[in-house]
């Protein structure tokens, strides 16, 4: 025996039936897409996230599938994604492996933003899967299977994650028209030192009616800062013009490489995203009426701040 291809991952799996419940929600999926490679994909990676929410359930841990990306149809045809949200911790991925695989295939798309990536076997009936093991991390499309840590140490490793912080306070935008502005809330002299560049300086529009601050997001697991800058410009019809925009700062003239900006709406449905990619800023541009809500969130791996705004 060759001894440089064998290896072992600790004997624990976790074995669920696919019943109804989960085919039928996996066919329900399976509708919007017309590609059949596409509808495929996306009817195995809905049958392993079911696979995961049961366990997890089972070692009481609370999800919320229908806030994941593999639960939106548009999300599903954009990507070849399979998260599930783990309440208080983040997003776990749910990789499906058909029997004869030897690897675990994890798109890059799903690189970031994941605070682990479960290998979920679905037998060749698609009748039962079986959860094989978990990584940590991913920086190669394909894991071999021997590399997978236990899943008896999956719950440890989600449970060492810090609780996703909440921030109920939202800002009040209305107050900002008459000159009444949040604490950490800078004009762009102060945040940038007084010498913004030219291209935050782009940001500012001509209107005398226009109303700018920014405030700086330090991500401290991974070492980096960025400037979240929110504009205001008061229409004639009631509602405002808003500009949200992310710039690098200090000497940094890119955004880091996998950086996302994302808008949920008041009912915490994703409106729109973006991801840097080397880009110098990102930027969202929208309409409001007084009295509505939204959530800005900046996410590099597996950390994340969330700002949330009331008109």
């Amino acid at each position: 025996m060759d001894a440089g291809h064998t290896c072992s991952i600790e004997p624990l799996t976790f074995t669920t039936p696919l019943g109804l419940t989960a085919h039928t929600k996996a066919e329900e999926f399976r509708q919007h897409h017309f590609p059949p490679a596409k509808a495929t994909q996306v009817y195995l990676n809905t049958l392993a996230v079911y696979a995961v929410a049961v366990y997890l359930k089972y070692r009481d841990f609370e999800t919320d599938w229908e806030h994941s990306d593999s639960y939106d149809p548009i999300m599903q045809g954009l990507m070849n994604v399979a998260d599930l949200v783990v309440l208080d911790y983040g997003n776990l991925e749910c990789r499906p492996v058909l029997p004869t695989a030897s690897v675990m295939e994890i798109p890059e798309e799903v690189w970031t933003e994941r605070i682990g990536y479960v290998a979920v076997e679905l037998n060749e009936s698609l009748r039962e899967a079986k959860l094989l093991g978990f990584v940590e991390t991913a920086t190669q499309k394909e894991l071999p299977l021997c590399q997978l840590r236990s899943l008896a140490e999956l719950p440890a490793h989600i449970s060492q994650f810090q609780p996703l912080q909440s921030q109920p306070n939202s800002v009040n935008l209305s107050k900002w028209i008459h000159n009444i502005f949040d604490s950490g809330w800078e004009t762009l002299e102060v945040l940038f030192d007084s010498s913004p560049s030219g291209l935050v300086f782009n940001f500012r529009q001509s209107s005398a009616t226009h109303i700018e601050r920014g405030k700086l997001l330090k991500l401290e697991p991974v070492g980096e800062q960025v400037a979240l800058l929110v504009g205001l410009t008061p229409t004639k019809h009631s509602e405002i013009d808003i500009s949200i925009r992310v710039y690098p700062v200090g000497t940094q003239t890119q955004l880091p490489q996998h950086l996302q900006l994302r808008l949920f709406d008041e009912t915490s449905t994703l409106v729109m995203q973006a991801e840097a990619r080397g880009s110098e800023s990102l930027e969202f541009q929208f309409s409001g009426e007084p009295g509505e809500s939204f959530g800005v969130k900046v996410t590099l791996g597996v950390f994340s701040i969330t700002e949330n705004f009331i008109i």
